[in-house]
């Protein structure tokens, strides 16, 4: 079979300040620049000064041993809404020389290479003028990095370097899987387990079949795969909305304080989050334009990995109303906002939605009752993080656990290439109603209570008899098959030493009906014997 031909993603130029949350919190709080300084959250670093790291401050680092290491620390509060604010005038000297600007959060910006390096006449120009002109204009200092696609171009921003059109995933292979964990990926636990399993550089990861990925490491590993193998994290499936999907607001009197702004922005990020939900889209690219009462014309756009929730358009506004207002003199509006516009710059298909998950699949008709449990989801999302909430694919793979995949309220429900194929070793069918996350221990045991194991040529030891469930009283084998080896989990130590069994058991006294289990076998694991699953 043909391997799929990927799309080469669109060349990004990133402009990055280190550490904005400590630069922001420092020029808030009038900090000298050369004392070391940290932004703490749940009593845990999330970002610290070059000063402090040299120090031995960091990142996930406990306020206790953060002080311990360096007392003259200054500690401060996470405030997305100050880092906002103040990256605001960034931003906008960004904006001054080049058109297309996004802000993907705060502290890092955004924009499509190919206009403004023809204009200036070179990327290398390009970079050398952005960097004056923003450290000239605000003082702030900031990096520049220019590759194929937002996380190889992020990740040539650290290290400022211009990477050549095509060599992206070359730029990304010898550098270690910890890259992957940026701020707000939420994929510290993934990159834990790629390094214990020895996949400890994006290229060894990326050198991956998608097919195994999937299996092991679910929706989460897809899309990093996909960043690992200097790809977008999301396919190709954004279109430009219609004119009518936008959303107009005027006010009288102007806007002119941002608690006004605040509150109204949450009415207006209803109106706007339930009119694309209504067409089954949902907006991952947000355009917010704003005039104020003397016709000046205010405008940004916010690039969002995750589709927006209302919580997070009414965030992004609230930010973006605070930036303007709070500007310094020659950047401030010389009047308060008459008329706001928001406008879905790039929007995911209805499957994102998952509207139709109650309607027996995608694209059933919306009822009331859908709605509002899709809008229960959304809010969830809102308060606990995008990936809070799942729904299940249907996948290939050889055991129950891998025969379906996780995906993010708002992600393409679509199976991954090969779910369909043959799987050698597959589980026979049916497959159990319930499995386990976490394996309860059991003991199989045979004649004379002699515990059943497997052998090197994967037969049992023993017919097995009796079956005792997490400490529980004995129950009588009322039938079993198996046992089936699994011998294609490459990736684990264990993998020729595991096997799988169906047992039906005996119903204990007062029990209406018996039940049967699958359970799994695994050499040198104490117990020898969980299960694994449970059919109805």
């Amino acid at each position: 079979m043909t391997a799929p031909v990927l799309s080469r993603p669109p060349r990004m130029l990133v402009l990055w300040c280190p550490d904005w949350p400590v630069v922001a919190a420092g020029a808030a709080a009038g900090l000298p620049a050369h004392l070391p300084a940290a932004v703490f959250a749940a009593n845990r670093v999330v970002a610290c000064s070059a000063i402090a790291r040299a120090a031995g401050v960091r990142r996930d680092m406990r306020r206790r041993e953060a002080q311990s290491r360096c007392p003259e620390l200054a500690v401060f509060a996470e405030d997305p809404d100050r880092d906002a604010r103040l990256f605001e005038p960034v931003v906008a000297a960004v904006e001054q020389l080049v058109v297309g600007v996004e802000a993907v959060r705060p502290g890092l910006v955004a924009v499509p290479v190919s206009g403004a390096a023809g204009y200036f006449g070179g990327e290398d120009t390009l970079v050398e003028l952005l960097v004056d002109h923003v450290s000239g204009e605000t003082g702030v200092e900031c990096q520049i990095g220019v590759s194929d696609g937002l996380f190889a171009a992020t990740l040539a921003a650290h290290r400022s370097l211009l990477v050549e059109a095509g060599t992206g995933a070359s730029f990304l292979a010898s550098l270690s899987v910890t890259e992957l964990d940026q701020p707000g990926s939420e994929r510290a636990e993934l990159v834990d387990l790629l390094r214990r399993l020895g996949l400890r550089t994006l290229g060894a990861f990326a050198a991956l079949s998608e097919r195994d990925v999937v299996a092991r490491f679910g929706s989460v590993g897809v899309l990093a795969h996909r960043l690992a193998n200097g790809q977008d994290e999301r396919p190709p499936h954004r279109r430009r909305p219609p004119p009518e999907l936008f959303v107009t607001e005027t006010f009288d009197p102007p806007l002119e304080r941002i608690d006004v702004a605040a509150f109204m922005a949450k009415t207006l990020a209803g109106r706007f989050h339930s009119g694309l939900a209504a067409r089954g889209l949902a907006c991952t690219r947000l355009g917010i334009y704003a005039t104020t009462e003397r016709g000046e014309e205010l405008s940004r756009v916010w690039r969002c990995a995750e589709p927006l929730t209302p919580e997070g358009i009414a965030d992004r506004v609230r930010w973006q109303f605070e930036g303007w207002l709070r500007a310094g003199d020659g950047q401030r509006p010389t009047a308060g906002v008459s008329e706001l516009r928001l406008e879905p710059g790039e929007t995911v298909e209805g499957r994102s939605l998952q509207l139709g998950l109650w309607q027996g699949g995608d694209g059933g008709e919306h009822t009331p009752e859908a709605d509002r449990a899709a809008r229960a989801l959304v809010h969830v999302q809102g308060l606990l993080g995008p990936d809070s909430v799942f729904t299940a694919v249907v996948e290939g793979g050889r055991g129950p656990a891998e025969r379906f995949r996780l995906v993010p309220w708002g992600d393409q429900r679509t199976p991954s290439e090969g779910h369909d194929a043959p799987w050698p070793e597959q589980l026979p069918a049916p497959s159990p109603a319930t499995v386990f996350e976490e394996r309860v221990p059991v003991v199989v045991s045979g004649a004379a209570g002699v515990e059943v194991s497997v052998t090197d040529r994967h037969r049992l030891t023993g017919r097995p008899q009796r079956v005792a469930i997490d400490g529980g009283a004995p129950r009588r084998v009322l039938g079993w098959a198996g046992p089936w080896p699994v011998l294609a989990r490459w990736w684990m130590p264990e993998a020729k030493t595991r096997v799988r069994m169906q047992v039906v058991l005996e119903g204990m006294s007062g029990s209406r009906s018996d039940i049967a289990l699958l359970l799994e076998w695994q050499a040198k694991r104490s117990p020898l014997w969980t299960v694994e699953g449970m059919y109805d």
